[in-house]
């Protein structure tokens, strides 16, 4: 199946699509654009094209929608919710609804990756996570010295049987080839878990896991070649934080 259609009879030739195709694989001919090699099916052109002479057959296009601009949203309320943003590590007894589990995943689905590869993979432990979580307590439990390897204030905490996931209703792996297109994934769903009302901890010690124990990673049955590179702690917050915090002086350099 063709990558890129182009309905000749519809097309008014305004090259649109061939200033924004990242690839150089659009070209005006004749009053027309054409496609040739090297296409990565980023959608630029779909997205970009003024009279919707451009189709992507090979994709589902039912929840294609008129663009919102982030614009949209008050800069001030956006930056003043990020400041906010609170790591949560007690939750309610409620089930995180599957609508809201979509809505989660979904965000992670229209995150950026680099050449447009979309290869990042989501795994809900779901029914396995009080096993896979056993499995990692066992391994703390038994390598005294493991968690000091990440943290040293470990030592003063109790492994107790819900350490890894205490006891949130949705943990999300999400896993890749890749560890930044996996990273901005889990970013953007963190966002729309955010506006959800739900609460997110990254759990770095069960990714650790997943590196010392091949078994906790088979586990998982992520997709070949993939390594886990968040584990998403998610859950209705227990909870409730009165103020921001503040952070050390802002660093950066202007060159």
């Amino acid at each position: 199946m063709d990558k890129i259609v182009i309905d000749k009879s519809i097309c008014i030739g305004c090259g649109k699509c061939v200033g924004d195709c990242v690839a150089s694989a659009l070209y005006l001919d004749g009053g027309k654009a054409h496609l040739r090699d090297g296409c990565i099916e980023c959608g630029h052109c779909f997205a970009i094209c003024p009279v919707g002479a451009v189709d992507m057959p090979a994709y589902d296009k039912s929840d294609v929608e008129p663009v919102t601009s982030m614009t949209e949203i008050d800069s001030s309320t956006l930056l003043s919710a990020i400041k906010s943003r609170r790591t949560i590590r007690q939750y309610k007894d409620i089930p995180v609804e599957q609508e809201k589990i979509d809505k989660i995943l979904e965000a992670g689905r229209y995150a950026p990756t680099g050449a447009n590869s979309q290869n990042v993979a989501y795994t809900v432990l779901g029914s396995k996570q009080n096993e896979i979580e056993k499995e990692c307590v066992k391994l703390f439990r038994l390598g005294v010295n493991v968690g000091s390897k990440f943290s040293k204030s470990l030592a003063n905490t109790k492994i107790d049987d819900h350490f890894f996931f205490k006891k949130a209703p949705l943990v999300i792996v999400v896993s890749g080839h890749d560890t930044v297109n996996a990273t901005l994934a889990s970013a953007y769903m963190e966002h729309e878990a955010n506006t959800l009302g739900l609460g997110v901890l990254y759990s770095g010690f069960f990714v650790a896991c997943t590196k010392l124990n091949p078994k906790i990673k088979a586990m998982l049955k992520l997709p070949h070649g993939h390594k886990a590179v968040t584990c998403m702690i998610i859950g209705y917050p227990a909870v409730e934080y009165q103020r921001t915090v503040p952070r050390k002086p802002l660093k950066y350099t202007k060159l």
